[in-house]
């Protein structure tokens, strides 16, 4: 899995329509009549704007978590990466999305979450660094059909 990178344009303000008070996923509640506040998703998603960026994923490697091709990545370079953490991975020049895992004192794993690939284990011969932490994904529910799928 890849990703593609892109800067973090915040200088505009875009406040949308906000449900403040939540949206049940269970049992339907009576709709508010009117959404009084608002919601900035520059300012609620990110923290440290001058170390953070969007990144859209190519590839399938972690679709066992959600995450699909296409979808949008907020990527945060300020933080320390910790296990278990899912982080955009520079490995020998390419970019690479998997979850951290640390085993011991010095050996890194990078772990896909698709039972077709095999977890990649850093070595000292590998050029390697984690980029960026990912601290939210953006994607599409929006259901694509293709053809004559049907539901």
């Amino acid at each position: 899995m890849h990703v593609q990178l892109f800067n973090a344009d915040l200088a505009t303000v875009l406040p949308l329509p906000f449900a403040d008070d939540g949206v049940r996923a269970g049992f339907p509640s009576p709709a508010q009549d009117y959404i009084s506040t608002s919601i900035d998703l520059n300012r609620e998603l990110i923290q440290h704007p001058a170390s953070t960026f969007y990144a859209r994923v190519v590839g399938d490697s972690m679709v066992e978590e959600g995450i699909t091709e296409g979808d949008i990545l907020i990527v945060d370079k300020s933080i320390d990466p910790q296990h278990g953490d899912l982080a955009v991975c520079c490995v020998d020049g390419e970019f690479t999305l998997k979850r951290l895992r640390f085993v011991g004192v010095n050996r890194i794993f990078l772990m896909p979450s698709n039972r077709r690939y095999r977890p990649i284990e850093v070595t000292s011969d590998n050029d390697f660094m984690v980029w960026g932490v990912v601290i939210y994904t953006i994607k599409s529910n929006r259901r694509r059909i293709r053809g004559t799928e049907k539901w």
